[in-house]
């Protein structure tokens, strides 16, 4: 890979608002990572008429993990799989002993399949995700017990 393709990747980044890309082709591997400030980042969604009466209000989850439980959030926007392939078994299960490297899973974003390492020591003490589910920046996916 040349400097001319990797400024291509860089430019996609920026015209697509993407944080991270990884590509992989053959035995090269390369991964982009923007620094993200923690400001504001808006999202359009459609907006869907109301018939009816309004809804009811939806419970929200606490604002942090568990007590004594890390997350591993997703590092972007994209669909959550558990496993590399439907036929094949999920990267972790609950009671899973991980290592900062150990694959958890993976998030598909524009056709780029990255796999998701754990970055943390522990046990998987809950999966927060359903295989298949779109997943947001920041978005907690597991729960960890740090060892």
């Amino acid at each position: 890979m040349d400097i001319k393709e990797i400024h291509r990747l860089i430019e996609l980044m920026n015209e697509n608002d993407l944080l991270e890309l990884e590509l992989v082709e053959d035995s090269k591997k390369i991964r982009l990572k923007k620094k993200y400030d923690g400001g504001p980042r808006m999202i359009a969604a459609p907006m869907v008429p109301q018939a009816g009466p309004a809804p009811a209000p939806v419970a929200h989850a606490p604002a942090g993990p568990a007590a004594g439980t890390i997350e591993i959030k997703s590092p972007m926007v994209g669909t959550f799989y558990r496993s590399s392939s439907p036929e094949s078994p999920a990267y972790v299960e609950e009671g899973d002993q991980v290592t900062p490297e150990s694959a958890v899973c993976i998030v598909e974003a524009m056709k780029v399949f990255n796999e998701i390492k754990a970055e943390i020591e522990g046990t998987i003490v809950a999966i927060l995700i359903e295989n298949g589910q779109t997943v947001e920046y920041g978005q907690p996916m597991f729960l960890v017990k740090p060892a």
